[in-house]
Formats: C-alpha cells, structure tokens, sequence
C-alpha cells in the first residue's frame, strides 16, 4: 500500500525494534510419541517434516508464555516495558474466554497506560496483528507496540487423532514495534505493507469443534488435511503478489520468506510456486511443529539469533489459518 504525508501530519512506518521467544519445558520427540499414538518418526518426518515439539505443563499457559516472550522481544529492543503503549496478542488458545490474554500479559509485565487486546485468525494471528499495529503506529494514535503470538494448542487436540495431535506444538513469539518517521522509500525500515484476506465458506476444512455459545465446552481440533494443503498452497500467492506490487519490489529483491510453520511440503510447494530459492526460506517446523499464531514469532526469533535475518533486509511474513484466513506483511528489517 502506498504511503501518503497528509498536511503537517509526518509519514511513519512501523520499525522492528526487538523479537524474542518462549517455548514450553517439555520437549516431545516423534519416538515418545510413537509411545502414545499409532504413529512412526518415519511417517511423521516425511509427511510433515516435524521431528519435535514444546508441550506446555503445569503452571505454563498462554500468557506465561506470551509475557516471557514479550520480556525476549522487549531486552532485544534495549526498550523498557513503560515505553509500550499497545499490546496485542495473536491466540486461538486464550487463558480464558474473557478477558483478553493481552490484558493479562499487559499486566504481568506492569504495563499501565495504553490499549491491549487479542486477536483471532488462528494461525494468521500474528500477521492480522502486525497489520493491526502498523494501522494504529502510523496513525500517530500509539507509539510503540508489542505484537505476540502465543498457543497452548496441546490443550485443544484430540490425542486419539493420530492425524492431528503429531502436528502441533505450544510457545509463544514477539516483537516490539516503534512508529518512526521516514520518507517513504523502499530502503527504510518498517512494516512496508500488509495484505489479508478470509473466506468463511470454508469452516468445516479447520476449525475446533466447540465453544461458548455452541456446546459450552472447549471442543477439540478437527482439520480436512488434504483440503487444507490443497488451498494453503494456492490461497498465499495472492496476498505475496499484492505485496510485491504495492511497494515495487520483487521476488528477486527478497532476503528472507518466513511462512506459517505448519508443514513442510507445504512451505516447500509455497516457495517453489513464488520462485523463491530454498536458501531464503526460513523453516522451523521441524523443531517447533504447528505452533499456529506463534510460529512465524518463533521463526523470526530463531533466524535473528543466529545471524540470518539482519537490519535492513527484505523480509515477507505469511500465513494461512482456519477461516479459512491468510495475510502477508512485507517488512524492511
């Protein structure tokens, strides 16, 4: 999308300041699964491309998880809690139905001014929240902002289902954004655009089989895999293109192509339509599993660390959740 000074009012973009990460105690190989479900490494390896997972235990729910990330992402900025003013936290797995796990992680770290809520487009979360925060930094409303996807998806799977339950992990990811002025060009840093998009029609592929207002009961994961796979690899190019289009850059130009960590093929397929050379694409999935809203967070967290991902790169964070949802932000590191 392309930015416009209107009057006096200065141009600002959205800058990544800090990104950190929490994962859970427990790590849970394929091998002790095999112990618990009719499942092999072999097939979940070559399926799916996870081989470990963070399960949460006692003492460690969505918040926890968020508000230890959020301190990560906060040392990383070299910024203090009381400089944030926004908090939104990206979570299909919340503490509670109400309030919001934001206002929890908002209070846990002492935060007292400012706004805090969640949002929900399941494994989309954390790019619908970038987007969400880009929208209230660069109108001048809010200054800085933490953007955290956290799950406890444990919790939510049926661990009779052997199609599900070897899928998907706990943990949490977040970043600290900082409104700064700039001029507009491709070579600054910032959320350079976000692109979402939902389509209801297609409920019965994803989504949990319970809630408040249905079957007063959590409910538990139910997924049309193939379906899924099937529409993940299509559905994502629109809003990559449309990205690449509204600020004038190119496949070529990209430095790094962080998608949803929810399985292999699927992020190899994806990359493989977009020509995106191997080499570029950061993939975690394989020590995380599916950690919906909190995968991209953690993969970002992951490729800082260790040096991939460095200031002023060409970043493309993307994602497909049940919904069916799906997003990009294309981001200037």
């Amino acid at each position: 999308m392309s930015q416009f000074k209107f009057g006096n009012r200065p141009l600002l973009r959205s800058v990544v300041k800090g990104v950190g990460s929490a994962l859970p105690k427990r790590l849970v190989t394929n091998s002790e699964l095999e112990k618990q479900v009719d499942t092999s490494d072999d097939w979940i390896v070559q399926r799916t491309g996870i081989r470990q997972r963070y399960l949460a235990g006692e003492g460690e729910t969505t918040s926890t998880l968020a508000t230890q990330a959020a301190i990560a992402a906060l040392a990383d900025a070299g910024m203090d809690v009381q400089d944030i003013d926004l908090v939104i936290v990206a979570t299909s797995t919340p503490d509670y139905t109400f309030p919001a796990t934001a206002t929890i992680v908002q209070a846990a770290l002492g935060i007292t001014r400012g706004v805090a809520f969640d949002v929900q487009a399941v494994c989309s979360g954390f790019v619908f929240g970038v987007a969400t925060a880009d929208k209230y930094l660069t109108s001048g409303s809010h200054k800085c902002a933490l953007v955290i996807g956290a799950e406890t998806f444990s919790r939510i799977l049926d661990w009779k289902d052997r199609t599900t339950c070897v899928l998907f992990g706990d943990g949490a990811g977040a970043i600290v954004l900082e409104a700064q002025e700039v001029t507009g060009t491709a070579n600054e840093r910032g959320v350079m655009t976000s692109h979402l998009r939902s389509d209801g029609r297609h409920r019965a592929k994803l989504f949990v089989d319970g809630g408040p207002s249905t079957t007063q009961t959590v409910g538990h994961l139910r997924m049309e895999g193939r379906e899924v796979f099937r529409h993940a690899v299509g559905m994502v190019t629109d809003v990559i293109m449309d990205a690449f289009a509204a600020t004038g850059t190119s496949v070529a130009e990209l430095d790094w192509f962080v998608p949803h960590q929810a399985n292999r093929r699927i992020i190899d397929a994806s990359a493989d339509k977009l020509s995106i050379a191997p080499e570029k694409v950061v993939t975690t999935v394989q020590l995380h599993g599916n950690t919906s809203a909190a995968s991209i967070p953690l993969a970002l967290s992951v490729a800082k660390a260790d040096g991939r991902i460095k200031q002023g790169d060409l970043v493309m964070i993307e994602a497909m959740g049940g919904g069916f949802t799906w997003g990009s932000a294309l981001i200037r590191w």
